[in-house]
């Protein structure tokens, strides 16, 4: 019960990784409020599902008031929450742009810039952001989603050092996943999930719930003394 009486906040939560990440931390003790852009039904006891676009400043105060109703504070925040948008750089339109910037990476700066200053305040916290093994190295077709990977990581860093201002004791890393079996991921052909397992050093691509154990990690005390990091995991990707 790594998380045993502690307060999550994970959004993108209803499917793939984000929904690992809350039946994990479930799992061990916590109590979860699940953000989505759609509206979901809790399905433990323990969730309490809320629905928010992330990419909306003013979504995102909404619900945070909401939070704030339901609890007096917030022990962990997971910023899950993304989308692509695939197209090389010379067909990718602006909508397709602007569409991932907005989710990816003004998402994830929305919701943070309201609770990391409230855990600073209870010097307390762990926010841990969820990045990409192509925010590390790039991908063809996915400049845009490259650069809010990239970006998360950037945020990361710098927040790690701004809420740990003052006593603040809040710490934030990200976690930057290889190729994972999402139900996305399974609707790719064969050939290139099989592409894929050979560019890992494991021979196979990853569990939902191996990256959701990264995240546990990250957000329990076994990681106290872990901040402003990028947890990589990929299975020794070599791109």
């Amino acid at each position: 019960m790594l998380l045993k009486e502690k307060i999550a906040v994970v959004t993108g939560a209803s499917n793939g990784i984000g929904k690992s990440i809350v039946d994990v931390f479930i799992e061990n003790g916590a109590k979860v409020i699940g953000l989505d852009i759609v509206e979901v039904e809790s399905w433990n006891e323990n969730l309490t599902m809320l629905k928010a676009d992330v990419s909306s400043t003013s979504d995102c105060e909404r619900v945070y008031g909401e939070i704030t109703n339901l609890v007096d504070h917030i022990d962990i925040l997971v910023n899950c929450a993304g989308i692509t948008r695939d197209a090389m750089t010379k067909k990718m339109t602006e909508e397709q742009f602007d569409q991932v910037i907005a989710v990816n990476l003004k998402g994830v700066w929305n919701l943070t810039r309201l609770i990391g200053p409230a855990m600073q305040v209870n010097q307390t916290g762990s926010i841990i952001n969820i990045s990409s093994v192509v925010g590390v190295y790039g991908n063809i077709g996915q400049s845009n989603y490259a650069a809010t990977k990239a970006g998360v990581i950037g945020m990361t860093k710098s927040w790690a050092k701004e809420f740990a201002l003052k006593g603040g004791n809040v710490r934030v890393n990200a976690v930057a996943p290889g190729y994972t079996m999402t139900n996305m991921m399974k609707t790719v052909p064969e050939n290139l999930l099989e592409k894929f397992r050979a560019t890992t050093m494991l021979g196979r691509l990853a569990e939902p719930i191996e990256i959701a154990n990264s995240v546990l990690f990250l957000a329990s005390d076994l990681s106290s003394y872990v901040t402003g990091e990028v947890l990589n995991v990929n299975g020794g990707m070599r791109l």
